[in-house]
């Protein structure tokens, strides 16, 4: 049986939202689904409570200028008010200045996108709640990346993250980020709802801290969080260096363990934040055009990283064999002209299985040979000492 829709982003949970504007009651089915949307009118803010909801949503085209100007000054007298957001056509510049005042408040101007009113909401209630607590001590980032398309690289980062966080065995261990910007398959893998466009967090990079950040992610379990965006082809060209550095920055402040799913292309962001991982791990299939990339993308980010240091190389869908066409762990190494790092067994039938029912392999098929390889390549990895170079925390 496949999975269900997925889940609203787990901050819109039971959010208690005011919505100030008929027309804005469908919102509460679509891209702010998951709250509690309670539609009133302008006149009810003279007495609403200190703490009656979580966010203000206001159709400035429902009210006129008046009505609204006293909506503002009354939200001003507040001791804590609650953040706001007003949409519209029309929004009278000394309305919006008065509005900008306010601890947290912000405008949509008509037309946007659900996904422009989505990520206006989150970024509102990410501000308004407390910061998470940073780790206790020093995170550590794994970058993983396929060698060729296909070579199931994704599928052996969720595994990756779901051993970490069974092992941590508490919140907020682990945080899965998909750098595929354009076209990540990790939330579609994990059954999980993209947040939003990752896009949309481009031009605030600069505001960027561990409550905003909680905005962009969906937790998939008790230890694991995902940050992943909606599939969006311009994603690369809109979302800057610095934004995604700056993710990634405090992503480490916040988890004990970041591990990246990344992009086999080369973007501007790449070798900083290949730099500022403790492992780099390249995933090859078994056949031999898939090795030679293999060796080559190694050497590539070996000799742009320039420390010296070598990605490791893991073969994936081994087969238990004697013979057959597909090459040796051993032909493999010697087409790869090094050791392999490890290699994890080919169980097609629970990789499948585990995509259609949204999860990771351990979930659905947790005596898979797939866990077993993945597990004790997890362990290995992690007895090593951090090997950091300066890079994500310093940029």
């Amino acid at each position: 049986m496949l999975r269900n829709k997925p889940a609203s982003p787990a901050l819109l949970q039971n959010r208690r939202i005011l919505a100030l504007g008929a027309t804005l009651a469908p919102y509460g089915q679509g891209p702010l689904a998951g709250a509690v949307l309670e539609t009133a009118n302008v006149a009810q803010l003279e007495a609403l409570a200190p703490g009656a909801c979580d966010l203000v949503l206001i159709d400035a085209d429902a009210w006129d200028a008046s009505a609204l100007g006293a909506a503002v000054k009354h939200l001003s007298a507040l001791r804590a008010p609650p953040p706001v957001l007003m949409i519209g056509e029309r929004l009278p510049a000394g309305l919006v200045r008065n509005l900008l005042r306010l601890p947290a408040a912000d405008i949509l101007e008509a037309p946007f996108s659900p996904e422009q009113l989505s990520a206006a909401a989150l970024s509102l209630l990410a501000e308004a709640q407390p910061a998470p607590a940073p780790t206790s001590g020093e995170s550590r980032c794994w970058a993983i990346s396929g060698a060729v398309g296909g070579a199931g690289a994704t599928t052996i980062t969720i595994e990756i993250a779901n051993a970490l966080a069974m092992r941590e065995d508490k919140d907020r261990a682990v945080c899965l980020i998909d750098l595929n910007l354009a076209d990540g398959a990790a939330a579609a893998y994990l059954g999980a709802a993209p947040t939003v466009r990752l896009a949309d967090f481009g031009n605030a990079a600069d505001r960027m801290d561990a409550s905003m950040l909680q905005a962009f992610v969906t937790p998939v379990s008790k230890g694991l969080d995902l940050v992943a965006g909606v599939r969006d082809p311009t994603a690369f060209d809109a979302v800057s260096r610095e934004a995604v550095l700056r993710l990634l920055e405090v992503a480490c402040e916040c988890y004990d363990w970041v591990i990246l799913d990344m992009p086999r292309h080369r973007r501007s962001w790449t070798l900083e934040a290949l730099a500022g991982c403790d492992e780099v791990l390249v995933i090859s299939e078994l056949t031999v055009p898939a090795l030679l990339a293999a060796r080559a993308y190694s050497d590539e980010i070996e000799d742009g990283l320039g420390t010296g240091r070598r990605p490791r190389i893991v073969l994936n869908r081994l087969a238990s064999r004697m013979f057959g066409p597909a090459p040796s762990m051993a032909e493999a190494e010697k087409a790869l002209q090094r050791k392999a790092e490890g290699g994890i067994s080919s169980d097609w039938e629970a990789a499948a299985a585990s995509a259609n029912l949204g999860g990771p392999v351990a979930q659905h098929r947790p005596k898979s040979k797939i866990v077993k390889d993945v597990q004790a390549l997890v362990e290995r990895l992690a007895a090593q000492p951090v090997r950091r170079d300066a890079g994500v925390k310093a940029a």
